[in-house]
């Protein structure tokens, strides 16, 4: 897909000169347009997730956008990947093209409370043209996005009622749910490593909530798998609601409203080249997916899986690993940060401690090979200094964060 904006010049360099400021005051006028949107209209919540409203995640990754977008305005090809990611998670959601223009107004109300003075009559008009011009983007992707997942053998719009036919705890704070649709018709392939939304209406709560999780399984086999770790509180957050729901209350018969697998964080199959997987916690499901996926499809492409936890009593799919293990192409290590003494005598336990370059150099036989990681960010942060420091080229490093998107060159 080919982009093109039709904007006055002058459009695009008032568009660009307010670039610094967005650098600096970015987040500021992110806060202020959800507050605004969601003062004004409330049936939006519905929508989004609440958790990483408070936590800040959303706003700084919307900003990001908006900073790109303002910087890229007259050449939007070179954010179309981006594009293409959110788009995924807009699909997933559900949002719509007449969504859109709410956004838009709501931000440009924003620019002019945050900057007051500074935003002219001119500023807001050329970010009014700016802002149409890249929602045009936006809702040409997910058009396309939702085309294409209504298009395919047993795929669907929206949201779809599934079953839950098996809950299986896979450690002591992740459960996987196998989930088939309720009207047994087929469900559509996906690719390994990506996700479906799932939305809950939760008793006592005046808006629903959507999640997405990683589909944890190999494609193909009449089900779809989610790996869903119990968020518990912590100082800095209050517990999960939907995955507490989840593990809770959702039981083998109950039905869950799902979206048609989404997401760009895929596996290369076209690819012959090494693969090293990289997963801190509950980061393995899509990399597992990836994993069974190459043992069906490739089974002779060298992998090699670094997994880190904790310990070994909050380690999932621990035997699903040994078994991939179990073939001369796929070699499996574990770290752990405090493992117990059973831990350490774990067949494929190799360090105590955190992940660090040192480790993953003594482990993977070569840094020609394509790497995907997933975790934590403080994890992923570490995994992509080290590759990075390693010497491994950007091309051949992907990953995925479970939530907004972030970056890994900041601390």
């Amino acid at each position: 897909m080919t982009t093109t904006t039709k904007l006055h010049p002058k459009t695009i360099e008032m568009v660009k000169s307010t670039v610094p400021v967005l650098e600096t005051h970015g987040e500021q006028i992110t806060k202020r347009f959800y507050e605004l949107m969601f003062s004004n209209h409330p049936e939006l919540l519905h929508i989004f997730n609440h958790a990483n409203q408070k936590q800040g995640r959303q706003q700084r990754a919307l900003a990001a956008a908006v900073y790109a977008a303002a910087r890229y305005i007259d050449q939007l090809d070179a954010i179309l990947p981006v594009v293409r990611q959110i788009g995924h998670k807009h699909r997933s959601l559900g949002i719509k093209p007449e969504q859109y223009p709410i956004v838009g107004k709501h931000l440009l109300l924003a620019i002019k409370d945050v900057l007051g003075d500074a935003a002219t009559d001119e500023v807001i008009t050329a970010w009014a043209e700016a802002y149409e011009a890249i929602a045009s983007v936006f809702i040409q992707v997910e058009k396309e996005l939702y085309d294409e997942a209504a298009a395919k053998h047993g795929g669907w719009r929206d949201f779809r009622r599934f079953v839950v036919v098996k809950k299986v705890k896979e450690s002591g704070v992740i459960t996987s749910f196998y989930l088939k649709p309720e009207d047994g018709k087929a469900i559509s392939d996906y690719w390994p490593g990506q996700y479906v939304s799932v939305k809950l209406s939760i008793p006592g709560e005046t808006y629903t909530h959507i999640r997405q999780y990683s589909l944890s399984d190999a494609p193909g086999k009449g089900y779809y798998r989610i790996s869903v770790k119990r968020e518990a509180a912590t100082e800095d957050k209050p517990a999960g609601m939907v995955s507490n729901y989840l593990h809770d209350h959702v039981q083998e018969g109950d039905v869950l409203d799902l979206s048609a697998p989404a997401g760009d964080f895929t596996l290369d199959l076209s690819k012959t080249t090494p693969v090293v997987f990289i997963s801190g916690g509950v980061g393995i499901t899509p990399l597992l997916s990836m994993a069974h996926t190459l043992a069906i499809r490739q089974p002779a492409r060298p992998a090699t899986f670094l997994h880190a936890a904790l310990n070994g009593r909050v380690h999932a799919f621990d035997e699903e690993l040994q078994m991939l293990a179990e073939r001369p192409s796929f070699s499996y290590h574990i770290c752990y940060e405090s493992p117990s003494d059973e831990d350490r005598r774990h067949p494929h336990f190799g360090k105590e401690g955190r992940i660090d370059l040192a480790w993953m150099q003594s482990v993977i036989p070569t840094k020609d090979a394509d790497f995907y990681f997933c975790g934590p960010v403080p994890f992923m942060k570490t995994v992509y200094r080290a590759l990075k420091q390693w010497g491994v080229s950007e091309e051949h490093i992907h990953y995925e964060f479970f939530g907004p998107a972030g970056d890994l060159t900041k601390d």
